[in-house]
């Protein structure tokens, strides 16, 4: 029988054809894609023409449709709804892909050509998009080592297909440990719980196939627990397991993959001439160098924890005023904050939920999106990838834009987290080719859903990265979408978590999901009076995790990481109360692939941009100015990769941002 991934697409949209799709085709599916992309890089590489841009560069652009179709299905699912096929094939795929990779970019005769054309870029009359796509090119062909020779060229292919193995292999354990923990509660066990907590415990259970409620390590499942409960036992041992994801011990133990993987990245920069990992991985984003982070992180890092220790003082004596001596620890923390948030600001996490059903908060960012762009969103029908998926078409005065998959609900076969892909990039070369867009949650299943308003965040933050893929507007998918410097990616998912905040979108769209009504307004008054409330606590969790990062990289590379993490911890003064936001074992910013490595930092360089961002909108007295977010479409979210992320963010703004507006958009910032 005909492969589905390998015939056309002939559904709507073009959308993959997932309902007929089986595990049992991927593994000859790629081997058809990976033959085929050889064929086409060889056909490249031993042209006997005269390298020119068109059959070179926007060759190779071509050369691996069939794989990048067959990959971005096959790996979308494979973080999304696991298998155990498809965490076996992605450990067989892990080496063989980094292979392929490898013979690309140390392909000595097609380096030549791209060389070729870099040296003689002057003559060629590019127009700006490709005179950036052959910069690009040449940059990734040096990187990846195309100009070594001999053994240095040999081991530097066996250290990408290593560090292959071993990030797939961090990444499966640490959804092991999150799948297979669980903690089956008592009657007992709930008392004093929200009853939105005690619902998702129960789907929980029925979830992981038991005859009652159950306590998992699903974030939105966790944290409003850690934040509710009065047993101090139960805190304990759910924070515990929590963070020893990845440091269990035995086959899913995750720390001698996270020390190899710090002696690969080393030795891999070392090759190419660096002095440690984080020099090489920062010369291409827009902080540049491990110094000019640092310095951004510990401008940030002192405020923060001194309001983390006032705010830790101040829990500290509700905890004893409870009749319970000792420190404050970190299962402690949620909990009097949760306490003292209610007394302090009058406003309740629980009140607040019945006003924030998923379907609400989906509305919203949809008629953000229309508002500010003219984007219209109509719904379609599946088959999709799994059950809980939903499907839309985008639109904009009657042209089809994409298509967006929205995957909210946490289950045992997704890794921990959320995310966004395209599963199709936008592209104009070959025939206007539209994106199939992905965000990936983990919310708790509900019947309505009901959110926090950190997951109401998260749905905004990642619908944001979804915009930059679905308005991109560029003639090569090797610059489309989010394809732009690590510390520039989250500019425009952290900006449109500004829209969540305006008073008129939660009047519109937070409304009680039983009986319509809108949020009462002194609870919204609360809501966003609170705003900052507990930044202390945020950003340093967020900070230390993002120094630890860099210390990681920027140097030897620690033979015991775990031993360095306590290090930078002690060297920083980390508060007792508070850990890291993602401890080493299970940090898979960093260790689950080279995305974040020595790059965790880029939030909050991107939360420097997109406070000033946000504030252009303020200056021109309405937050949905056409004329603002016109220059956001043209300048950011339309043109991808197409010119360096500084130059971009100039043309919109006119300067670049100082370090104040995230200090005071965060509450750290001293009256004056």
């Amino acid at each position: 029988m005909t492969n589905p991934l390998l015939s056309d697409w002939t559904g709507p949209f073009s959308l993959p054809p997932f309902g007929a799709l089986q595990d049992d085709d991927f593994a000859p599916a790629f081997e058809a894609a990976l033959t085929e992309a050889r064929a086409n890089i060889r056909a490249i590489s031993d042209n006997p023409e005269a390298p020119g841009f068109a059959n070179t560069i926007e060759a190779m652009e071509g050369a691996e449709a069939l794989l990048d179709r067959v990959a971005g299905v096959f790996y979308n699912l494979s973080g999304a709804d696991s298998t155990p096929a498809r965490e076996a094939l992605m450990r067989d795929l892990a080496p063989k892909m980094a292979a392929f990779s490898s013979e690309v970019t140390m392909n000595r005769a097609l380096f030549e050509r791209i060389d070729t054309l870099w040296q003689g870029r002057e003559g060629l009359g590019l127009a700006p998009e490709q005179a950036r796509v052959l910069e690009l090119y040449h940059q990734m062909f040096v990187r990846a080592g195309a100009a070594l020779d001999g053994e240095a060229a040999n081991r530097m292919a066996a250290i990408k297909e290593r560090l292959a193995v071993l990030s797939t292999a961090f990444s499966q354990n640490l959804l092991a440990d999150e799948r297979d923990w669980f903690r089956p509660l008592t009657e007992a066990d709930l008392e004093g719980l929200p009853e939105f907590v005690v619902a998702a415990a129960h789907a929980a259970g029925q979830e992981r196939g038991q005859d009652g409620p159950v306590l998992t390590l699903n974030r939105s499942l966790i944290v409003p627990f850690l934040q509710f409960s009065p047993r101090r036992d139960l805190r304990e041992i759910a924070y515990e397991a929590w963070v020893a994801r990845g440091a269990n011990g035995g086959e899913t133990d995750n720390r001698e993959n996270a020390a190899e993987i710090l002696r690969l990245r080393e030795e891999r920069a070392h090759f190419l001439g660096f002095a440690n990992f984080a020099a090489f991985k920062l010369d291409t984003e827009m902080a540049k160098t491990p110094d000019q982070v640092r310095d951004l992180l510990m401008r940030v890092w002192a405020p923060a924890k001194a309001k983390a220790e006032a705010d830790a003082a101040t829990l500290t004596a509700m905890m004893h005023a409870d009749g319970i001596n000792g420190d404050l620890e970190a299962w402690d923390w949620r909990y009097y904050s949760e306490k003292r948030r209610v007394a302090e600001h009058d406003f309740d996490e629980a009140a607040l939920k019945p006003y924030l059903s998923l379907n609400a908060m989906i509305g919203a960012a949809f008629d953000t999106a229309s508002r500010l762009f003219g984007l219209e969103f109509r719904e379609i029908d599946g088959p999709f990838y799994h059950p809980d998926v939903r499907g839309w078409e985008v639109t904009r005065k009657g042209k089809h834009v994409a298509v967006f998959l929205g995957d909210y609900f946490a289950r045992a076969s997704k890794r921990s987290g959320a995310w966004c892909s395209a599963m199709r990039s936008q592209k104009k070369l070959g025939g206007e080719t539209a994106p199939i867009v992905v965000n990936v949650c983990n919310f708790t299943k509900g019947a309505p859903a009901l959110l926090s308003y950190d997951d109401a965040r998260t749905l905004f933050h990642e619908f944001g990265h979804a915009l930059h893929q679905m308005l991109s507007d560029v003639t090569y998918q090797l610059i489309s979408g989010t394809s732009v410097a690590r510390d520039f990616v989250e500019l425009p998912s952290q900006l449109y978590e500004h829209w969540l905040e305006v008073p008129a979108v939660l009047e519109k769209h937070a409304r009680h999901w039983k009986t319509g009504e809108p949020m009462p307004k002194a609870l919204l008054d609360k809501l966003l009076a609170a705003s900052t409330y507990d930044q202390g606590f945020a950003t340093v969790e967020y900070v230390a995790s993002a120094l630890v990062d860099l210390e990681f990289h920027d140097g030897p590379a620690p033979s015991d990481p775990m031993a360095k993490q306590d290090e930078v911890l002690a060297a920083i003064g980390l508060p007792k109360a508070i850990r890291m936001r993602h401890a080493t074992p299970h940090f898979a910013h960093v260790f689950s692939g080279d995305g974040y490595s020595a790059g965790y930092y880029s939030y909050m360089w991107s939360e420097v941009m997109d406070a000033d961002a946000f504030a252009a909108f303020e200056e021109a007295g309405d937050v949905f100015d056409p004329v603002t977010a016109d220059r956001l479409e043209q300048f950011i979210l339309s043109a991808g990769g197409s010119r360096p992320a500084d130059e971009l963010y100039l043309e919109f703004r006119g300067k670049m941002p100082g370090v104040e507006a995230l200090l005071k958009g965060r509450g750290l910032l001293e009256p004056a």
